[in-house]
């Protein structure tokens, strides 16, 4: 058998911790693995040589200091987990890597970053609800 896979989609965001707290309960129910993702920001494409360097290094440092704490709380409940850091745009990414990994569920905030705050669902959110083939927990 197979084993169960769960999605957690973090973005630094207040709804983070809640998200990863609800995907740790639901990974302890079901005996899943967590499959964090975070997405950052895209690597620069046209910009020369060292600066290139030095802007992917700091998004990727960046990205790192945004997971370690999620980390963190997965080793302390004894959750197995993988990382998936992933350039944006995060509904897309999110959705393609739930699918390509086999995953059961995918959790996610009501909101992320953004600072639209007309929005009742957020447009990464509502994105994952849209392209997801397994079921979206949106947690608030």
């Amino acid at each position: 058998m197979e084993q169960r896979r769960i999605v957690a989609a973090v973005d630094g965001s207040n709804f983070s911790e809640k998200v990863m707290k609800k995907a740790i309960e639901y990974a302890k129910m079901l005996e899943a693995e967590i499959v964090l993702i975070y997405c950052h920001r895209k690597y620069p494409k046209i910009l020369g040589q060292p600066h290139r360097d030095h802007i992917i290094t700091a998004i990727n440092d960046e990205s790192a200091d945004t997971v370690k704490p999620y980390l963190d709380m997965l080793s302390e409940a004894g959750v197995p987990y993988v990382e998936r850091l992933l350039e944006t745009p995060a509904g897309a990414a999110i959705a393609e890597t739930a699918e390509s990994e086999k995953c059961e569920l995918i959790v996610m905030g009501s909101r992320g970053l953004s600072s639209l705050q007309g929005l009742i669902v957020g447009s990464t959110t509502n994105r994952v609800l849209h392209l997801a083939h397994c079921p979206v927990l949106v947690v608030k």
